[in-house]
């Protein structure tokens, strides 16, 4: 299971590659040619060292980082290597549910109550902190790290001109396969058209296999199909324009993508039963073997690979284009977004920022190694394990023309939750296609 080859240069298309972001960030749409050299050190082991001498100090976290998430290894062992090399901080740490973390968060902001360092998804989720003055500046402490961590990836957490995030790993939206139920109905790879697409999910339903799994408890799960179905029909930037504010939801093209998703559910595409439950169920049916296809993001890639009896079954693409004449192959949905911030009412804010960095480096550099996702920070040590399906993510990424940020992250805290009740509604068939698009651009804008 253990794959010898390195992407180094794979990784190099990442980091140079020029991202659709946040409207607020003024380095969102820089580009950058940065060289990833892999550094001397094998492991990420880290020596105890004089960075972690003097008074003993308490710092506390909020991450997402529950038992049953993809990251939760790499936050241990990012942790483990950082009570070493701090013995004189005292750090506790609490994982939530991401769904309620995000209302947890927003209101230990509004309170005042935050932790030291805590979790945050950038672009305006984050920016909505930033512009309430809850959020520490990161700029000088950025000033050690720069040479490790290449400006554009700060993009989506900069605001104004001053960086206010540690980006973690990066991730994209991916069309997840099992590939013994394709072949059953004679596909022997992912296809590469609507019409194939199409085609294949009627096949897969006539044999009695569910073509899709999708998680109705949890509605961003819902945004990962709907996104990229509006993205491939529309286009990356009508879609990101619209999530940033520069235009309205009442388009046309827009409604239509709306339509054809909703086709889709109504086509006994989606598990019915799918509306009640959440993603880790609809992502253990998947590996059970219950669902042809899973839309989500890929830090799935790490579960997948650790299953050794699932793994040799799935791949990883992109979703097709639907609307030739406006969407192409390489307009995708995510980005760096995963972000840890420093909370300014901190006692101990410059050393947190300071431990947010050597934290963030480690949770990259053990994530990448498990197929979390792809790095935000300069790859380093020994990365010949990473497994197929990230490497796959990385060449889909090194070759993509841009990248819209999840819609709930990009727009502002309360736009994303009526963007949020009317997925929900589209989900249910409750509403079509003009129903949403009319009531977003009058609830909305």
């Amino acid at each position: 299971m253990k794959m010898k080859r390195v992407v180094s240069t794979v990784l190099t298309g990442v980091m140079a590659l020029s991202m659709i972001g946040c409207g607020s960030s003024e380095t969102t749409s820089q580009t950058a040619s940065t060289t990833t050299e892999t550094k001397t050190e094998t492991t990420a082991k880290v020596e105890s060292t004089d960075a972690g001498q003097g008074e003993q100090i308490d710092l506390t976290m909020w991450c997402i980082a529950t038992e049953s998430d993809s990251n939760r290894h790499s936050y241990e062992a990012a942790i483990a290597d950082m009570k070493e090399k701090y013995p004189n901080i005292n750090f506790t740490w609490e994982a939530f549910e991401n769904q309620s973390y995000k209302t947890k968060i927003k209101a230990a902001v509004s309170a005042n109550e935050m932790p030291d360092i805590f979790f945050t998804w950038s672009c305006a989720f984050l920016g909505d902190f930033v512009e309430a003055g809850k959020v520490y500046c990161l700029d000088d402490a950025y000033q050690n790290y720069k040479s490790e961590l290449p400006e554009v990836m700060l993009g989506n957490s900069t605001y104004d001109g001053k960086h206010y995030g540690v980006p973690l790993t990066m991730n994209i939206v991916g069309l997840f396969a099992n590939m013994d139920l394709l072949k059953e109905v004679g596909y022997e790879d992912i296809p590469g058209t609507y019409d194939e697409f199409i085609a294949c999910c009627d096949a897969l339903k006539a044999k009695g296999i569910i073509p899709f799994g999708c998680a109705g408890k949890e509605t961003w799960c819902v945004t990962e199909y709907l996104e990229s179905v509006i993205e491939k029909s529309a286009g990356a930037a009508t879609l990101n324009d619209i999530f940033l504010g520069k235009s309205t939801w009442n388009n046309k093209d827009v409604t239509d993508a709306v339509n054809t998703f909703q086709t889709l559910v109504k086509n006994g595409y989606f598990d019915p039963s799918g509306i009640g439950l959440t993603n880790d169920e609809v992502k253990n049916n998947f590996i059970a073997g219950k669902y042809a296809f899973y839309m989500n993001g890929t830090w799935n890639c790490a579960d997948f690979a650790s299953n050794e009896e699932f793994f040799p079954k799935v791949k990883v693409g992109e979703f097709p284009v639907i609307n030739a004449d406006k969407a192409k192959l390489g307009q995708l949905i995510g980005g760096p977004s995963d972000t840890l911030a420093v909370a300014a009412s901190s006692p101990n804010a410059e050393k947190a920022a300071e431990y947010a960095f050597e934290l963030g480096k480690l949770i990259c550099h053990y994530g990448y190694l498990d197929g979390c996702g792809l790095p935000a920070w300069t790859p380093y040590g020994d990365t010949s394990t990473v497994n197929a399906l990230t490497q796959k993510v990385a060449e889909i990424v090194a070759q993509a023309d841009s990248m819209v940020l999840f819609g709930d992250t990009a727009m502002t805290a309360d736009s994303a939750n009526t963007y949020l009740s009317y997925v929900d509604q589209v989900y249910g068939c409750l509403l079509d296609g003009q129903q949403f698009t009319d009531g977003l651009a009058k609830d909305i804008q």
